[in-house]
């Protein structure tokens, strides 16, 4: 069953990278497709710009599929043909980095962010995000939604800050988990929940939503975006595309889609 699965989810990525590809046969000879990057969900905005710059200055296309970084890594493990895994944590990087996904040698962590409160926008809510924060009786009959509190890293980082606030075990019945940290910014901007915990980044990202506060960055681990070049790619542009992630140009837009830029190489083990 498990060689079946594993059959099954290797040709469904084969088609749909065809298809994305723009493919008119399955030839996928490393010098005529672009680079395909397996990055966190947050990240959208900037890299949709980032993707773009890199395609005006090299006249190159850039593949990118955004998810949660969980899924990420296990797609990328069940034989995804990812060039770059940019996920949201430093947690998922070291499984793709124990199971030798990846070329230890090309990661870097590069971005951080901050974890925030928002509601929809026309709330009227206005809380202190502090210890002793009383999220349940902000959220009254509603739900709070935020990623999956045990695999989605902005989920994860959401129970370590409602923890240390002194929160968790009040609201950790009234959760909506969702599958990725935009899809839990997308029910609070349709106003489907009055509170959800996101990055810094996504709620710039949408007009919809308000940020209520921003949790203390010693509440929770540091957000860190590793990066890196996966170790079954072989196309001679990814670690072009890696490099202009690390330049001057790449940073300024990063930072203006709210992300601060680490760039510091991490020790392979």
């Amino acid at each position: 069953m498990h060689r079946a699965r594993h059959t099954w989810a290797l040709a469904i990525w084969a088609l749909v990278f065809a298809m994305v590809l723009g493919l008119g046969s399955l030839d996928l000879r490393a010098e005529s497709r672009p680079v395909l990057v397996f990055a966190a969900a947050s990240l959208r905005n900037a890299l949709d710009d980032i993707g773009a710059a890199w395609m005006r200055e090299t006249g190159k296309k850039v593949v990118i599929s955004y998810a949660a970084s969980n899924a990420l890594a296990r797609q990328i493990d069940a034989g995804a043909p990812a060039d770059i895994f940019f996920p949201a944590d430093l947690d998922w990087m070291d499984y793709a980095a124990s199971r030798n996904l990846i070329r230890n040698e090309t990661r870097v962590n590069l971005l951080g962010n901050a974890l925030v409160l928002v509601a929809p926008k026309g709330s009227s809510l206005d809380l202190a995000v502090r210890h002793g924060l009383d999220l349940s009786k902000a959220l009254g009959t509603g739900r709070l939604a935020m990623g999956n509190v045990e695999a989605v890293p902005a989920g994860k980082y959401g129970r370590a800050a409602l923890e240390a606030l002194g929160a968790w075990a009040a609201v950790k019945d009234k959760l909506v988990q969702t599958e990725s940290v935009r899809a839990a910014l997308l029910l609070a901007s349709r106003e489907e929940v009055p509170l959800g915990i996101v990055y810094r980044t996504d709620a710039a990202s949408d007009p919809n939503v308000r940020v209520v506060g921003t949790f203390p960055d010693g509440a929770h681990p540091p957000i860190i975006y590793p990066v890196a070049l996966t170790r079954a790619s072989n196309n001679p542009d990814a670690g072009a595309f890696l490099d202009f992630l690390r330049s001057d140009e790449a940073k300024s837009l990063f930072e203006r889609h709210g992300f601060t830029v680490i760039d510091k190489m991490a020790s392979a083990s």
